[in-house]
């Protein structure tokens, strides 16, 4: 079973609940965690991300090492595309504008860490930058501490952003800070979304309600089968709160295939082909708290009072989302989508477990549009190993007992393979053509953006990953695909159940 290790955490709680963490981290880079003076100091108002950017330590060597070692991170996940990402191209005169104001910034934070008064240095920060962004702070404390300044000189710096925030105490004004800091970055974000919604058709949304109760009503429609899941869902949870019988929270946890269906085949088609990322970025984080959550109180075996409390407030939250669904994302995607792309959610729609009890019925339409289909290419693929035909080599990949994705050079998803079985990750043929980033929850996506930047850039040539999935000890491996001459091609994902490998060996042990 995976161990959990909550990014939110600090140090050293973290080390308080996994006393191996501080040989690991140790290993990583950060050598003071093992200097108890410290860990009981610093480590008690540090995490892992924050600590991995004061030590310029990649997050993503971080995250592989401690998942390699069997740890499941939750929490906030950090912004790992960040240390490794390029700065956009700009004019002379601007760069030269920036690296100034950098630089101006910086001789303010010097002053701190000389002993200059904080209310000193306050006026003259006040009166030349009323307003600058927070995150251009932060930026000049990072340049401050790659030219060497000393881990017990962090906390000083921080002290300059009291200069722009209001608080009670210095840990108010830093807290403030920090948030002020999120909230530029958000700003940005928001600034790159709308510039990359223009570049959209606009959509009349005026009978999107009307389109989508007309989609609902067709027999085997995606969004009869989805509409028909939230109804059996509410009564499910309808008949817990009239009856408390706890057994029906595993009923109520099949929440999570219904949660995948949204995540693999609607966000990601809504985010990419129509601009909405509304529902990509906010919808799906809710749907993977609610899941884990459900799923963790499954677990428990004492329902006290607590968690009855906990047990109705997640059960609150997924009334919310039905809510959200019928009335906000169903009808977006009645609006969007057109007769192909449902069609296509439809034939994947099929790969996935039922759920509730809603057996996903027949959509003659789409079924007769698949019989339709054309036929592909016929004749032998010629390789420097010998020559297939597309039959053979198609059954040839489909035979490798593990779940093969090719990713091209632009990160495009080219080829799935379809070993029989259930899948341990769905790769619906709608994400075909489509960009491998759309595939993944915003909490895991920076991850899979720095994995193919390091392949892109020869930093790394595979990513072992291990983990626990359905009581399985499961190997997902991320390998660049190299040509001859050591141009990169793209990415392939191989995972394979290894429980086999584990009872072969343990049983020669025993």
């Amino acid at each position: 079973m995976a161990k959990k290790l909550d990014l939110n955490k600090t140090v050293f709680e973290l080390t308080q609940e996994y006393p191996e963490l501080i040989q690991i981290m140790a290993g990583l880079g950060f050598t003071e965690i093992t200097k108890a003076p410290m860990l009981h100091s610093v480590g008690k108002v540090m995490t892992i991300p924050k600590g991995a950017k004061m030590k310029h330590i990649s997050m993503m060597d971080v995250a592989t090492t401690l998942m390699g070692h069997g740890f499941e991170l939750v929490g906030d996940m950090p912004d790992m595309t960040a240390s490794a990402a390029k700065p956009e191209t700009k004019p002379e005169q601007e760069d030269h504008a920036s690296d100034a104001r950098t630089e101006q910034l910086k001789s303010y934070l010097k002053r701190l860490g000389e002993g200059d008064s904080l209310e000193n240095v306050r006026a003259d920060f006040v009166r030349e930058f009323g307003d600058v962004e927070a995150s251009e702070i932060m930026q000049a404390e990072q340049e401050l501490m790659k030219e060497g300044t000393p881990l017990t000189e962090v906390q000083k710096l921080c002290d300059i952003h009291s200069a722009l925030f209001h608080g009670a105490t210095k840990e108010e004004k830093i807290a403030n800070a920090e948030k002020e800091v999120e909230a530029s970055v958000l700003r940005k974000k928001a600034q790159e979304e709308l510039a990359k919604q223009k570049a959209f058709p606009k959509k009349d949304y005026a009978n999107k309600n009307a389109m989508a109760a007309a989609l609902e009503e067709i027999t085997g429609h995606p969004l009869y089968t989805l509409t028909k899941e939230n109804h059996a869902l509410s009564e499910l949870i309808k008949k817990y709160r009239e009856t408390g019988d706890a057994s029906l929270i595993s009923e109520i946890r099949e929440i999570s295939i219904h949660y995948a269906k949204k995540g693999d085949l609607l966000y990601p088609v809504l985010k990419v082909r129509y601009g909405v990322s509304g529902p990509s970025d906010v919808m799906w984080t809710v749907d993977d708290e609610i899941r884990d959550e459900i799923g963790r109180l499954a677990k428990e075996n004492e329902h006290n009072e607590e968690w009855k409390k906990q047990v109705d407030a997640v059960l609150t939250r997924a009334e919310e989302m039905i809510y959200k669904e019928q009335n906000i994302l169903f009808p977006i995607c009645a609006v969007n989508f057109t007769d192909d792309e449902w069609h296509g959610i439809y034939q994947d729609s099929k790969d996935y477990a039922v759920c509730f009890g809603v057996a996903q019925e027949t959509w003659e339409d789409a079924e007769r549009a698949a019989a339709a289909a054309p036929a592909g290419p016929e004749g032998d693929i010629v390789m420097p190993g010998g020559a297939l035909t597309l039959e053979q080599l198609t059954a040839l990949l489909n035979t490798i007992p593990m779940e093969i994705t090719f990713v091209d050079a632009d990160n495009i998803n080219r080829y799935f393979n379809e070993n029989e079985g259930p899948k341990v990750f769905k790769r619906p043929a709608m994400a075909l053509g489509r960009e491998v980033f759309s595939c993944h929850p915003p909490k895991i996506e920076p991850m899979v953006r720095q994995i193919i930047d390091d392949f892109r850039n020869n930093r790394r040539d595979v990513v072992p990953v291990w983990m626990e999935k359905g009581g399985h000890a499961m190997l997902v491996r991320y390998m660049a695909v190299r040509d001859k001459s050591g141009k990169y091609l793209g990415t392939v994902e191989l995972v394979q159940d290894m429980e086999f490998a584990k009872e072969h060996f343990l049983g020669e042990k025993a």
